[in-house]
């Protein structure tokens, strides 16, 4: 094990604020290495004195820890606290009001997009509402293992319903309000939720976008793809007025489909405020969440209505079953919904949050991101309400109305702890610092960023003119796998690197991998695996745990492997280099390479497409596009357009192409192997149809996904180059015609599509 050192190279170094310690939670690095240690050498011990702040209905039996990370030896599994019984929303409210006597401290000031919309929400009242919307939700059908899907934007309801369903045991599926309807879709299809929340409308600036009317095309696509209806759909009224038909605000109409829809006010109007929790076991699910291209194409799901398909080895389905597991994994190419359970979930995220934003009492505590994502589950959500923190959450854009709104909201609410994307950070930077020096920043103490590895430029400006140089910058890294912080720097006892996510949290042990799979001691650079569980840690993919440890533990047996490369220097500090796999991270939101080339497909005009990444100066990367062309097809502006338009509907504004390049061929190695997808998707039509035997035509295809996936690397590194600009192409003797990359290279597109 690599234990963390304390000395540092000649490399720029700021050390931890003194003013910070006194009170801290981990005051000093040697405090730090101490409990680290502990977390890795005694995890039992460790956890059991964390676990000892939240409230169990009953206690753990047997181990406290068991797992196996080898599918050498059997499949995938993490136990935490088996046997305890405990309620997720009982502890981060009830306990709160109950115990702690934090009833009447406010738990988030709530900000809308527009600065005069604003309401603040005391814990004892935010108990009360979430009590009101279990009863409804329980009136209408929903219990323990229901799946509910949430498709609203950054409103103290989103909130609500989120607990509301931890409170039941159900299983909440939340559902970024950006992603279009067929994103939608996939999501509802794929854990087969029977129940979606959804609001009226939302402005994003002053664009007002019609939330209902996206997801009702989402619930016809459900009708049409799976034959799958929900019982019901609940609207919250946030943009528009009362009418008897539906509303209308600023322009905005909304259908009402009478035998499915609700209004929330009216529901929640005649709810109780009481609602005795339903206690769950530690390993119970508390929510799926799918990162970005995630699902694939609509699959039959295993689950059913009462409860989820418990996770466990495939080899024992039926042939159509798994056939059509193995389509979805393959067209897909990477993770399905992310299944996170009660305990460990609920034990890590609080740790995290209190040390790595040192929470104090008196702190208000803003995270930008939305809840739709991981960090908006884990540390806008149960984090902080398990600690009894105040939040900021906003519902708004950066610059609107104007380019100071982060600093005129940090100034109104005094917010000391500020947790952002580094894409926003670039974003403001191009304003300089005359919108800053409008607001008084003094309350600021800890800065933190999320989503993507910040480039020390934007990490400089951050430090320096957001924080005035004294407050502390914490690069986080971490995944939606992964629940909560990973590598991350601690406040009081980390000294800082400007770009590197420095040294592991508690329980967390990495490891550097060569591409045969040894680890590498000391200076060294790979991939970034995990060598044991922490207790956030996913357990599987929602329905398909087959697919759950293809993905992550079997190229590497024995470890969990991010998709991540990393380095590691000579002080033990490690930096994230970007994904290896086929995924790209656009403003701190992961896509994948093969949703985007699929989207790009079903374009009548397309024959063939391959998307790699580009560095953008706001975004970190953008979305680089070859496309070729059926014959008889020109090229065109209109085309580029109506492109953009398909990838915008098929999975949302953010996978928007910022540049399509007309490629008359794109290149292909010696022995045939294309860039796209026409093949696997010509053998997953034959297995679907059942014109080949099961058995044999998945060998076939996970042979050639095997060579397609090898032959990809090569041919991405090809194209990213081009992308990029740069001349030196490297070896290209394994390409079948290298003039090919020649006529691309000089067609390169210098202008955004």
């Amino acid at each position: 094990m690599v234990v963390p050192g304390s000395h540092h190279t000649e490399e720029q170094v700021f050390p931890p604020p003194l003013e910070l310690q006194n009170g801290a939670h981990v005051p000093d690095f040697q405090s730090y290495l101490q409990l680290y240690r502990k977390s890795v050498d005694e995890p039992e011990v460790f956890w059991k004195e964390v676990a000892q702040d939240f409230f169990w209905k009953s206690p753990p039996k047997g181990q406290f820890l068991q797992y196996n990370f080898d599918v050498t030896r059997g499949s995938i599994y993490v136990k935490f606290m088996e046997g305890a019984k405990t309620n997720m929303c009982y502890n981060v409210l009830d306990r709160n009001v109950k115990e702690k006597d934090l009833g009447e401290k406010v738990a988030y000031f709530w900000e809308g997009n527009s600065p005069d919309r604003q309401r603040s929400i005391t814990y004892r009242q935010l108990l009360k509402e979430v009590c009101r919307c279990a009863n409804v939700l329980k009136s209408m059908g929903v219990g323990k293992g229901d799946r509910v899907a949430v498709y609203l934007p950054m409103i103290p309801e989103l909130v609500c319903v989120m607990l509301a369903c931890a409170r039941l045991g159900a299983v909440h599926s939340v559902v970024f309000a950006g992603f279009s309807s067929e994103s939608l879709c996939e999501r509802i299809l794929d854990s087969q939720c029977l129940f979606l929340v959804t609001a009226d409308g939302v402005f994003r600036g002053e664009k007002l976008i019609n939330l209902k009317q996206i997801a009702d095309e989402a619930l016809e696509k459900c009708k049409e793809k799976g034959n799958f209806t929900i019982k019901t759909c609940i609207v919250v009224r946030h943009v528009g007025d009362k009418m008897k038909n539906g509303i209308v605000s600023n322009k905005l109409q909304t259908p009402w489909n009478a035998g499915a829809d609700v209004w929330w006010d009216e529901a929640m109007a005649s709810a109780g405020e009481e609602c005795e929790p339903e206690w769950v076991e530690a390993e119970d699910p508390l929510f799926v969440l799918y990162t970005s291209g995630s699902t694939g194409k609509p699959k039959a799901s295993g689950a059913t209505a009462g409860s989820p398909e418990p996770p466990g080895p495939t080899h024992d389905r039926p042939a159509s079953s798994q056939s059509r597991r193995l389509c979805r994994f393959v067209r897909a190419g990477l993770e399905g919904g992310v299944l996170h359970s009660v305990a460990g979930y609920l034990l890590y995220t609080a740790l995290s949050f209190k040390c790595v934003f040192d929470h104090q009492p008196g702190d208000v505590y803003w995270c930008t991101a939305d809840i739709g994502w991981i960090t908006g589950h884990s540390y806008i959500t149960y984090g902080p309400l398990a600690n009894g923190a105040t939040s900021v959450l906003f519902e708004g854009i950066p610059v609107y109305p104007h380019v100071g709104r982060f600093w005129e909201i940090i100034e109104k609410y005094s917010v000391s702890k500020f947790y952002t994307a580094p894409t926003a950070i670039r974003l403001l930077m191009k304003y300089g610092q005359e919108p800053l020096k409008q607001f008084n920043l003094d309350s600021l103490k800890i800065l933190g960023t999320v989503g993507e590895p910040i480039n020390p430029e934007a990490w400089l400006w951050f430090y320096n003119v957001v924080g005035q140089k004294r407050c502390p910058v914490l690069d986080t890294f971490w995944q939606t796998e992964t629940g909560g912080h990973v590598l991350t720097p601690l406040p009081s006892a980390t000294p800082l690197k400007p770009g590197s996510a420095t040294l592991p949290f508690f329980g967390v042990q990495p490891a550097i991998l060569n591409e045969h799979g040894e680890e590498l001691e000391g200076e060294a650079e790979g991939y970034l695996v995990f060598r044991q569980p922490w207790p956030a840690i996913m357990r599987t993919v929602y329905g398909d745990h087959e697919r759950f440890e293809m993905t992550y533990f079997k190229k590497f047996p024995g470890y969990y492997v991010t998709g991540d490369g990393c380095r590691r220097d000579k002080d033990g500090y490690y930096w994230i280099t970007g994904r290896i796999d086929d995924m790209l991270n656009v403003s701190g939101h992961l896509l994948s390479t093969a949703e985007v080339e699929a989207a790009l497909m079903e374009h009548q005009a397309v024959a063939e497409a391959a998307v790699v990444s580009r560095p953008h100066a706001v975004k970190g990367e953008c979305l680089y596009c070859f496309i070729t062309l059926k014959d008889g097809t020109d090229f065109s502006h209109a085309l580029v357009e109506g492109l953009k338009r398909q990838v915008r509907e098929k999975i949302g504004p953010i996978a928007t192409p910022d540049f399509i390049q007309n490629a008359p061929a794109l290149p292909k190695t010696r022995s045939g192997n294309e860039t796209g997808y026409l093949k696997i998707n010509k053998l997953l039509d034959s297995l679907m149809n059942n014109q080949a035997k099961g058995n044999q035509l998945i060998c076939s295809l996970v042979a050639h996904r095997t060579t397609h996936c090898s032959v990809r690397k090569i041919l991405r590194r090809v194209l990213r180059q081009i992308a990029r600009g740069e001349k030196d192409l490297g070896d290209l003797s394994t390409l079948a015609d290298p003039r090919v990359v020649e006529v691309l290279s000089s067609q390169r597109s210098e202008a955004a599509a």
